[in-house]
């Protein structure tokens, strides 16, 4: 999580955090809405995503051209983003949008795992504490009452093996995330850098041209089956992909890390009450105990992110509370990756 350094509450930052964490939570039922296989979907996000990060990047005049050493992180960055997609999409498909989403954010226990054994990072005490409870949510969440909890069947009995997988995929989603992250930071501290924007708009081309290389190399096709999906995809590509990690990449580095952790789990949190109310996720007393632990969880290894949540001040930002405060954005901070999609999402 960046490092905030106003002593008063920045309401910009908050409501843009909170309405990309919005906009992303509505991924998953774009997926599961369209009536395309998960590779495509996961095509058309990143093209047409990619396509309106490019537009406002040109609108504002920045740089599109980087050194060969910062394409060759970017492009790298983009197999992991391809892989990520790959995964997550088909786990929405087999268990839901709701779990495969909170599975998916699991990448914040996974980050601070790379950072202490890759980068002799300190786990904090919040990350250590927040790993088994994510674990024990989990559980509750598959575990218990699985006659409720688990996919259904068309013949009655249980989908057991396409929850299975589908979880797999999740844990497969986080990891492969992880290593986006990584490299999308490394990409924003290199010298020649380029603005978020501009290097999210790159990325997600080439990790466009990555996934759509890939269907062709399975005999695949682009075709949209009917209006309606490609409607979806549209609003998918545009919405979550550019729209919401716009707002998070501008949001996140104005807010303290507690303070940003907390409103990041809006996305989860709300992409398991969609799964509950538009696909009639069925969901007892237990598993939505499971799925507040996870979410708990995952705020807990958000804000413990960052050693201080200085900056979560009392009061709401005046215009020149800020003036004296290094602008992140401006420098091409990157976010923390507490977005799951931009993710994002």
């Amino acid at each position: 999580m960046s490092t905030h350094y106003s002593p008063c509450l920045d309401l910009g930052g908050l409501l843009r955090v909170a309405g990309g964490g919005v906009l992303i939570s509505f991924s998953g039922l774009f997926v599961k809405l369209a009536h395309v296989g998960p590779s495509q979907s996961a095509f058309y996000r990143m093209f047409l995503g990619g396509v309106a990060l490019l537009f406002v990047a040109l609108a504002r005049r920045e740089r599109l051209r980087a050194r060969r050493g910062v394409w060759a992180v970017m492009v790298a960055a983009a197999v992991f983003f391809a892989l990520d997609l790959e995964c997550w999409h088909r786990s929405i498909l087999l268990i839901g949008p709701g779990l495969a989403t909170i599975i998916g954010n699991f990448q914040v226990f996974f980050i601070a795992i790379a950072g202490a054994v890759l980068l002799r990072e300190r786990l904090s005490v919040r990350h250590m504490a927040a790993i088994p409870l994510a674990l024990a949510g989990l559980w509750w969440l598959l575990g218990v009452s699985p006659a409720e909890l688990l996919p259904v069947a068309a013949d009655g009995g249980l989908a057991v093996g396409d929850a299975l997988a589908g979880v797999a995929y999740g844990f497969a989603t986080a990891l492969f995330y992880t290593g986006f992250i990584l490299l999308l930071r490394h990409s924003q501290g290199m010298g020649g850098m380029l603005t978020p924007v501009a290097n999210m708009a790159l990325v997600s081309l080439v990790c466009a041209a990555l996934i759509g290389a890939g269907i062709l190399a399975r005999g695949g096709a682009f075709a949209i089956g009917d209006a309606p999906s490609l409607g979806y995809l549209v609003t998918y590509g545009i919405l979550c992909q550019a729209a919401g990690w716009a707002l998070l990449s501008t949001g996140l580095p104005r807010l303290p890390a507690s303070l940003a952790g907390l409103v990041m789990v809006v996305q989860p949190a709300l992409a398991f009450v969609w799964d509950i109310l538009l696909f009639d996720r069925p969901t007892d007393g237990w598993g939505m105990a499971g799925a507040g632990l996870s979410l708990f969880a995952i705020w807990l290894g958000l804000s413990g992110a960052s050693g201080g949540s200085g900056g979560s001040g009392a009061r709401v930002c005046r215009p020149g509370d800020l003036e004296a405060a290094p602008d992140a954005v401006a420098a091409g901070e990157s976010p923390s990756g507490a977005d799951r999609d931009s993710d994002a999402a």
